[in-house]
This record gives C-alpha cells, structure tokens and sequence, in this order.
C-alpha cells in the first residue's frame, strides 16, 4: 500500500510539472502527430529473434527463437473532449522451442489493452505522449500452469532532443496472489525506457529497465542495438540482451539472461509508451 501511494504521487506532481512546461498554442501540432499514422500501426516492436542463454549451458532445449506481434487502432480521426486519442492495443509475445526435437512453443503471453491518450509539447518544442492504459496479460493456461494479472497504468514518453527518447511509466498491478503467488514482487510498479539514435535512420539503440518490489532484486533490464539496412524500409537488424525476471509469464520466479538477433520492424514514429 505504502508503494502505490508513492506511485500515486510521483504521478500527480509528474503531472503539476508537466502541467507548466505545456505549450498549449502546439496542441494542434501535436495532435497530428498521432493523426498521420495509419488508424492501424505498430504499436510496440514487432521482432523474430533467436538466441542463446548466457547462464546457462548452450542446449537445443536452453536455445529459442522469442517473437513479438503488437498493433494498435486508434479509434477516432479526432480527439475526445481534453485533447485524448483513444486506442485498442494488442501484444502477443511467444517463446518457440524451435532447436528441440518436437518444437514445441514452451509459452505464449497475451497482452490486450485500452489505452486513451494525450499528445502535448512541452517548452522547447518536445513532442510528449500521456497515456493512462488499462491491460491485462495471461499465457491462457490453466491449473498450476496459469499466469494472469491486469494492470492500471499511467505513462509519459517524450522525445527530448533531435536523438533522445525517453519514457517512464509506472502501474498499480491486479493479481490473483492463489494463482500467481509472488507475482507483484517480480513484475514491480513500474519501468523506464530510453532510445538513443546513434545515426539517424540506420542506427539506433534501446533500453527498457523494469524495477522490481525489492530494493535490488527481481527487475529486469533488456538492451538492444538495430541497424536498419535499408533506409527508406522500416525493418532493422538487430541484437537483444535481456537478463532478470519475467521476460515470460510461466517462469517469473527465474532469473534470465539471454542474448538473441534477428528482425525488428518498429512504430514509425516514437511510440505511445
């Protein structure tokens, strides 16, 4: 209880702070800024990667291919009384145990969503999004097997200079503690990212750091480097390294570290959250 209050208020006075630096003669411009993607688009990266663990021994049963599909529709060409965009989201991330000899996929996550969200500037000319999203997450198992919670969340994503993205976004997480004992402890109450364009349009670099409930244990951290071989296409090379706890729901409670490559193709612009 004493986390979520903390949550709420570095949320509110996030808010106040943001509340002054608000250009509001640029709201127009930032609205279209939503407006000129496709009312369907990628929401966050869409990825087929393969790897390896890197605390553990290399395996056909330890090695996997891990990919992500995630899209959003925004369900309106103009935005709600306030200035709110609101959205429908979807994720589905999978782990396909493709070097096994069956080639089982050993876990699918389910990630649907609404979102509502608030395109502003802040001084300087930054275009920022806030969005307050409701999610659920399951890997659609049952018995021991199932994992489930849903999320309350609040976000602001900001893209700082000509190079410098960042995001924090924190939660108040739901879960049935009979089913997933524990699971808060692993998931946390929020996270932050950054994205750093090493060379506009070919190279790029990206951080997602996720705290845990303990003071040092249980987050997770998992960076990245793409480079897009083409640049008028929107597909990128690119190698991840995650390590910490739930990068997949069935096995929250093991800590992880993995290194892949593969395909990404990325929100065209630099994402809601």
């Amino acid at each position: 209880m004493y986390v979520k209050s903390l949550l709420f208020c570095f949320l509110f006075f996030s808010i106040q702070a943001y509340s002054q630096l608000l250009e509001h003669d640029k709201d127009f411009r930032a609205a279209d800024s939503l407006l000129k993607e496709h009312s369907f688009s990628v929401h966050r990266d869409n990825y087929f990667l393969t790897g390896v663990p890197l605390n553990e021994p290399i395996t056909r049963n330890s090695a996997d291919v891990k990919y992500q599909i995630s899209f959003k529709q925004r369900l309106t060409g103009k935005p709600w009384v306030g200035g709110f965009f609101p959205y429908l989201m979807y994720t589905q991330k999978a782990f396909w145990d493709i070097y096994a000899s069956s080639k089982p996929f050993s876990e699918i996550n389910f990630n649907p969503g609404v979102a509502i969200v608030r395109p502003f500037y802040i001084k300087g000319g930054r275009l920022t999004y806030g969005t307050i999203s409701f999610e659920h997450e399951s890997n659609g198992r049952d018995s021991i097997y199932s994992r489930t919670w849903n999320m309350l969340a609040f976000s602001l994503k900001s893209q700082i200079s000509p190079r410098w993205t960042v995001g924090i976004r924190g939660w108040i997480p739901f879960v049935d503690k009979d089913d997933n004992p524990g699971l808060t402890k692993y998931v946390g109450y929020g996270e932050a990212s950054a994205t750093y364009q090493i060379k506009p349009g070919r190279w790029s670099a990206d951080v997602l750091f996720r705290k845990g409930s303990g003071l040092l244990n249980y987050g997770s951290l998992q960076t990245q480097v793409n480079w897009k071989p083409y640049k008028n296409e929107n597909y990128y090379l690119t190698l991840q390294w995650f390590v910490g706890y739930t990068e997949s729901l069935i096995d929250y409670q093991e800590h992880k570290s993995m290194l892949r490559i593969g395909f990404t193709i990325k929100p065209e612009n630099m994402g809601i959250f």
